[in-house]
């Protein structure tokens, strides 16, 4: 079978008019963080200089069968999405075209004279993608190194069917302190309730969301800044009704005391964002809410709850088992 051939285009509609979506699904490395819907977001919010963006396509007999999104700074050619809020980036593909894609994408890639060096983030190691452009690159005479990346570490929790399968394989002490936090809070602090975001709802919670999170110490207290709060408004806008957006609160007593924003994205939970009132961490509101991500994320059939980058204990605690994302950095020769 011929390897695709590579199509290239600087104009931004192509996020709708060449839209991926059906390769994403395709691809076991898919996540809502290679849609064209989030990256044209994303563009939309912090990217839009002239000349920046450059998307490429395999097409074999007609066919699309491959996607990459790319921005050029510089000189330095990176793969579309920031690395503060964009955790997976890189290529799809049809699993069948995917080497051929990856062949022809580096190839014809080595021959353009618009980007001196690469700084290729957000490849998960245990997918297919960080090997194929390593293999490529090298292939086409390039010097590639695969490198670790800051905060590279996205710790991972396979499902099992029910929740009380779930509890029962954790350690007992953990499992005794999770139910524990929860009889707490809701004795303490009020009748306890997990509150969800509808299309209808979802203005209102990011309002919370928001508030709380700018109450945050530290880089996080920074982090939501204005043109971060439309981006995030903006997902929600777009994805809540299509059921990937998860907006969750942990309330007692009526009072909205953490929150969560969490992707539904195939049969994987993918936990993006937390929030919760700082004042209230005597009963850990935002680990009772984590708890009910996972249990949500079972009834919802999930068979993967992935906690993204991020190398803090807490995820462990819940039985996550850490996974390497790595960077490649390439030097023209």
């Amino acid at each position: 079978m011929p390897d695709p051939r590579i199509a290239f285009s600087e104009d931004p509609e192509e996020f709708v008019r060449r839209d991926w979506s059906d390769l994403v699904a395709a691809d076991p490395a898919g996540t809502v963080f290679h849609t064209p819907s989030f990256l044209k977001l994303y563009w939309e919010e912090f990217g839009r200089e002239p000349g920046h963006l450059l998307l490429a396509f395999g097409e074999r007999e007609g066919a699309q069968v491959g996607a990459v999104a790319f921005e050029r700074v510089d000189r330095t050619l990176r793969f579309l999405g920031g690395t503060e809020i964009t955790d997976y980036m890189g290529p799809v593909a049809t699993p069948a075209d995917a080497e051929g894609f990856a062949r022809s994408l580096v190839t014809t890639l080595a021959a353009r004279d618009d980007w001196d060096r690469a700084d290729l983030r957000g490849l998960a190691e245990d997918r297919p993608w960080l090997g194929l452009l390593v293999e490529a690159a090298r292939a086409a005479g390039l010097r590639p190194e695969v490198l670790d990346e800051p905060n590279g570490v996205a710790p991972f929790l396979a499902l099992p069917g029910s929740w009380d399968d779930y509890l029962a394989a954790l350690p007992a002490k953990l499992r005794h302190e999770i139910r524990r936090k929860e009889r707490r809070l809701a004795a303490e602090a009020g009748p306890l309730e997990v509150v969800v975001a509808t299309p209808e709802t979802v203005e209102d919670l990011l309002d919370s969301f928001i508030a709380l999170h700018r109450t945050s110490e530290g880089p996080k207290g920074v982090f939501m800044q204005p043109g971060m709060e439309i981006f995030f408004r903006r997902l929600g806008e777009v994805f809540v009704a299509r059921g990937i957006f998860q907006l969750a609160f942990v309330v007692a007593g009526g009072r909205r005391m953490a929150g969560t924003i969490a992707f539904r994205f195939g049969e994987t939970t993918y936990l993006y964002n937390s929030a919760f009132d700082r004042s209230l961490e005597h009963w850990s509101p935002g680990m009772v809410l984590v708890g009910e991500d996972i249990r949500l994320a079972i009834e919802a059939g999930c068979t993967g709850f992935d906690m993204l980058k991020g190398d803090y204990a807490y995820k462990y605690r819940f039985g996550a088992t850490g996974r390497a994302v790595r960077r490649i950095a390439i030097e023209r020769t």
